[in-house]
């Protein structure tokens, strides 16, 4: 027994000794296939299993935890949402509550009565020279300059000091000594005597009590002609006229007119936020109720609401943190501008880092600017996002979106519905998904780390044991690597009991039987190609060399000649036999040199003829025209035979083209033929004619008939049906 655990210089000189070339080294000389060894696929098929399994395994987990974590965030979310929303709505219904209260009671219509009466009677007040100064000085030096400084835009003086000599008056004695919000609003009397201040003396501790309780930026009474006849913090729109004056312009006029002409007892009127000149263009909502006296609206009570009430309830107070908001989250409201109700989080708790995340997410700077200078965003940020367009049409949901900082986050909005009110508001509650997926996030992470651990694992164990698995197959490898140099007798010890085991006897037998059964096949294989080469078409003898079985075959758009020689009889009957023979052999060899230049392929000799096709095992868009062309050479090699020799020979050939079958036909000695209608109709074609000529089908005629010229011929019967037959007239 030999050992091949290493194969020497010997076994690799044995093959160019023999002489004889082998297949395995034909092999050898064909194009070389990239190499993958068993142990290479062992490891890689252990490595992808674990790899599929962790996958599976980790992507169930994983799709199962985020939905989890999803569906709780979100949950939070729409229920912050939900809870902000209530919180607005019953803390406007409780202004709304209070105001009704307020204005009912006589108080209110009394000072409302006073008030515009001593309005009336300063229309007619001399003001003193030092108090006018004094007025066109605070316009001058502090009112306008405030409202420059926060809105960036020049105002015209002449515009808004008062020309009416009430508003001048009042301005005068109050709203140019006004020192601070503070000292405004604790000015009872400026002592100089007339109606209108007595009246402030009276009832300016009752309309301080509503505004300082509830938190309101002014409280405002307008008489039946537009007068603000008084104004709690005593502002520069204390005595303008809210329908002529320089705020017209303000919601407050049609909140004052929708108000006045309301018939109901218990209507107060909401307006949106608006930038408003008096209150240095802080964003201010009024909240409007008429004045009734004996049935009759004589004036209208207005509270001016500051976009600070609503923004301690939107930002909790700026306690984020603790009311579950976590770093990044927070709730907003947004208008049917798409434009903020409400303050952005980052912008409170860092307006540098507001303005730097906003303009890259595409806000403009000016606005960013803006916002700043106005110390807020409300009606100044834009949060235009598919969150607040479907509140605005309505619909509550959730989804995950960019918003306007430019963050991936997570939002559920709805719309705001506040009673009896033209407000279209929409609240949205949002949290970065960085910070809502963190848990995730540390979750993947720790899978990935584990699955990549017991990669490694598998690996390095994939590696020792697939060592040991292939070792009795290398040895089967170097043995057959022996028998390919021409060394046939090699032995490979067996060393298990197992298919490898089973293997490697099959292997031993194998190099014993191996040199016999190669002369065998040789020889009988140099028999195989002669008798092939001379039965069937070289396609054919390369598949049926190879062992492919070659079932009978059906062919589409074949075209088919069925070709004779007229008068080869005759002339074989005057000549000798060898003369005739090399006369046939002649013929028959020019007709196969105009059929390998043309393309069509010889089946089998016919007595006198030839039978051939076109497009039968190479398919041709024109075999049609390759036949009759071939057809026409033909008539030229008989009609030069002629010429040579003085005879008077002609061809006769039938051409169609169709459905055919072709196979290998005969047990006893296989002949490889073609049969179909489309051979049947060229026979007949051909045979329907005693005259030379080629003659065609109507499908051929069909194909040909623009660039050949065709004759009727008659027809021939075929299955009972009468078919044309067409002659060829041109050559």
């Amino acid at each position: 027994m030999l050992d091949v655990s290493e194969p020497d210089a010997a076994d690799a000189e044995a093959a160019p000794r023999t002489g004889k070339p082998h297949r395995l080294e034909r092999l050898k000389r064909s194009r070389p296939l990239a190499k993958v060894s068993i142990q290479s696929k062992l490891v890689v098929m252990m490595v992808l299993c674990t790899i599929v399994a962790a996958a599976v395994v980790g992507i169930i987990g994983f799709q199962a935890g985020r939905s989890s974590l999803r569906d709780s965030v979100f949950n939070r979310l729409t229920e912050l949402r939900e809870s902000q929303s209530r919180s607005l709505v019953d803390q406007l219904s409780d202004l709304k509550s209070s105001m009704i209260i307020d204005t009912r009671g006589a108080t209110t219509e009394n000072a409302l009565a006073a008030f515009t009466a001593g309005f009336n009677q300063l229309q007619t007040q001399t003001i003193d020279p030092g108090l006018s100064q004094s007025l066109t000085d605070y316009y001058d030096n502090t009112f306008i300059k405030q409202v420059e400084q926060y809105s960036g835009i020049a105002l015209n003086p002449d515009q808004l000091i008062p020309t009416n000599n009430a508003q001048r008056y009042l301005q005068a004695h109050y709203t140019a000594q006004r020192k601070s919000d503070d000292v405004a609003l604790t000015m009872d009397d400026a002592r100089d005597g007339s109606a209108w201040s007595a009246a402030n003396a009276q009832y300016q501790d009752f309309f301080r009590e509503i505004v300082t309780r509830f938190e309101f930026q002014d409280a405002l009474l307008l008489d039946t002609a537009g007068n603000v006849v008084y104004s709690a913090y005593k502002d520069v729109d204390l005595g303008t006229n809210i329908l002529t004056g320089p705020y017209s312009g303000s919601k407050l006029r049609g909140a004052y007119e929708k108000a006045l002409s309301s018939n109901a007892l218990d209507y107060v009127g909401f307006t949106d936020f608006e930038i408003y000149q008096p209150a240095e263009n802080e964003p201010t909502a009024w909240m409007v109720t008429p004045v009734v006296t004996g049935g009759r609206a004589e004036g209208v009570l207005a509270l001016q609401f500051p976009a600070s009430k609503i923004n301690r309830l939107m930002t909790f107070d700026k306690r984020w943190a603790a009311s579950g908001m976590g770093a990044t989250g927070e709730t907003f409201l947004a208008g049917p501008d798409n434009l903020m109700r409400s303050d952005s989080r980052l912008f409170l708790e860092d307006p540098q880092a507001y303005k730097r995340d906003v303009v890259r997410a595409g806000t403009p700077s000016d606005e960013a600017d803006r916002a700043i200078r106005l110390g807020g965003t409300t009606l100044v940020q834009p949060v235009t996002s598919e969150g607040t367009d479907n509140a605005q049409r309505g619909q509550s949901g959730t989804l995950i979106t960019t918003d306007y900082l430019g963050n991936q986050t997570l939002q559920a909005y709805a719309p705001v519905s506040i009673p009896d009110t033209d407000l279209h508001w929409s609240i949205v509650a949002k949290i970065d998904t960085a910070e809502a997926f963190e848990r995730e996030a540390t979750f993947t992470r720790t899978m990935v780390l584990s699955t990549v651990g017991i990669i490694f694992v598998v690996c390095v164990a994939a590696v020792f044991l697939a060592q040991l698995f292939v070792r009795p197959i290398r040895r089967l490898e170097t043995g057959a690597r022996r028998i390919s140099g021409g060394d046939y007798h090699v032995t490979i010890p067996v060393e298990t009991r197992d298919e490898i085991g089973d293997l490697t006897k099959a292997f031993n037998e194998m190099s014993r039987s191996l040199t016999v059964k190669e002369e065998l096949l040789n020889a009988q294989r140099k028999e195989n190609d002669q008798l092939l080469a001379l039965l069937m078409p070289e396609p054919v003898v390369e598949r049926y060399r190879l062992g492919e079985e070659i079932p009978a075959e059906e062919h589409q758009d074949v075209s088919v000649i069925f070709a004779d020689v007229m008068g080869l009889d005759q002339l074989q009957a005057e000549l000798t036999s060898e003369r005739s023979l090399a006369i046939v052999d002649e013929i028959e060899r020019q007709f196969d040199a105009a059929a390998d230049s043309l393309g069509i392929e010889r089946i089998r000799g016919v007595r006198n003829g030839y039978l051939g096709s076109c497009g039968l095992n190479v398919p041709r868009l024109d075999n049609a025209r390759r036949t009759v062309d071939f057809a026409l050479e033909c008539q030229r090699i008989v009609d030069r035979f002629n010429s040579e020799t003085s005879s008077s020979l002609s061809l006769r050939a039938g051409i169609d083209t169709g459905t055919v079958s072709s196979g290998l036909s005969g047990r006893m000695s296989v002949v490889y033929d073609m049969w179909g209608a489309a051979v049947n109709i060229a026979y007949q074609v051909k045979s329907g004619s005693q005259q030379p000529g080629i003659d065609v089908t109507d499908a051929v005629y069909e194909t040909l008939r623009e660039t050949m010229n065709f004759a009727p011929a008659g027809s021939v019967t075929i299955d009972g049906r009468e078919q044309s037959i067409w002659r060829l007239e041109d050559r």
